[in-house]
């Protein structure tokens, strides 16, 4: 290897982009210039090292070992110059930049939306981008500075917030039960049309604990499916089915009388709501203050 003479720092900037997002293009996407000004920069600093650091076909962009290594050293170091950067340089009464927010759709319509137009007035020179989504993004990939997740997290090495708990309810519309008739404990659920959501690991298994701590598993059988809270929710005011649905999207139709809340002495497993960072890189302020910012939100909204 060359022995390099200036290295400018914005070509490690571009090759960490090009590393992280797989492909050119996409991390043009992501820094938000042309793609021909990230091969420029690429193909200068693999001048200025006298390596190649990316081989390249017609379908990928992938790192070689030279690449590997200086992507693996060069990483943590411009995280903590950027952090560094961003602690002198941007205060939380000065927010710029865009923040790209990932939740679920349900979710997002009912307690996100509300919390990021507050958000975005006290902040006017931040750019906000909301993606909803049912299906779990990849924060590094879609560069996502915060998701919001809800339920219970896979994989406990994840950068997160934990932000409140949510119950679960047992629900059925009105229709259903006039004609099915309404259960009278779990055991009965069996027997009753589910409508299972395939997003769950163990969508037609669930436990229900007593008020006098008693459990119940029971193994359902659905008639009809759906991928999304949504499409859910939708298929049960119906008629389709019992499901169990977060307390969030189920409070107006329970509210306004279109579903009905079932076996009220049993709970579902409570469920978390957590915001998560995405992995191997510092969290920006922005995030960080969203995020304080939606943990007071959530508590205003309960205690009123």
């Amino acid at each position: 290897m060359a022995i390099p003479g200036h290295i400018n720092l914005n070509d490690l900037l571009v090759f960490s982009a090009v590393a992280d997002m797989g492909g050119f293009t996409a991390a043009a996407e992501r820094l938000n210039v042309a793609p021909a000004k990230v091969s420029l920069e690429i193909a200068r600093l693999e001048a200025q090292l006298g390596v190649a650091l990316f081989s390249r076909t017609t379908r990928k962009v992938a790192l070689t070992e030279a690449g590997e290594s200086l992507h693996q050293q060069s990483k943590p170091l411009l995280e903590q110059l950027q952090a560094a950067v961003d602690g002198l340089h941007v205060s939380p009464d000065q927010l710029t930049g865009t923040l790209r927010v990932t939740a679920p759709v349900d979710h997002a319509v009912q307690m996100l939306a509300p919390a990021l137009a507050r958000f975005a007035v006290l902040h006017p020179k931040l750019q906000i981008d909301l993606r909803t989504s049912d299906r779990i993004s990849d924060l590094v990939a879609e560069g996502i500075d915060v998701a919001i997740r809800m339920g219970w997290l896979r994989d406990s090495s994840q950068r997160a917030v934990k932000l409140g708990e949510f119950q679960q309810y047992l629900v059925a519309s009105p229709d259903y039960l006039r004609r099915a008739g309404t259960p009278q404990s779990p055991l009965d659920l069996a027997s009753h049309d589910w409508v299972a959501l395939t997003l769950l690991r163990t969508p037609l298994t669930w436990t229900f604990s007593s008020n006098e701590g008693e459990e119940r598993t029971v193994h359902l059988k659905a008639r009809m499916k759906a991928d999304s809270a949504s499409s859910l929710r939708a298929l049960v005011l119906h008629g389709a089915g019992l499901t169990v649905l977060d307390q969030f999207s189920s409070a107006p139709e329970l509210a306004a009388g279109r579903l009905v809340r079932l076996l009220p002495d049993w709970q579902a497993a409570t469920g978390g709501l957590y915001a998560v960072f995405p992995p191997g890189r510092h969290v920006a302020p922005k995030a960080r203050a969203f995020v304080r910012f939606y943990q007071e939100f959530l508590a205003q909204q309960q205690s009123a």
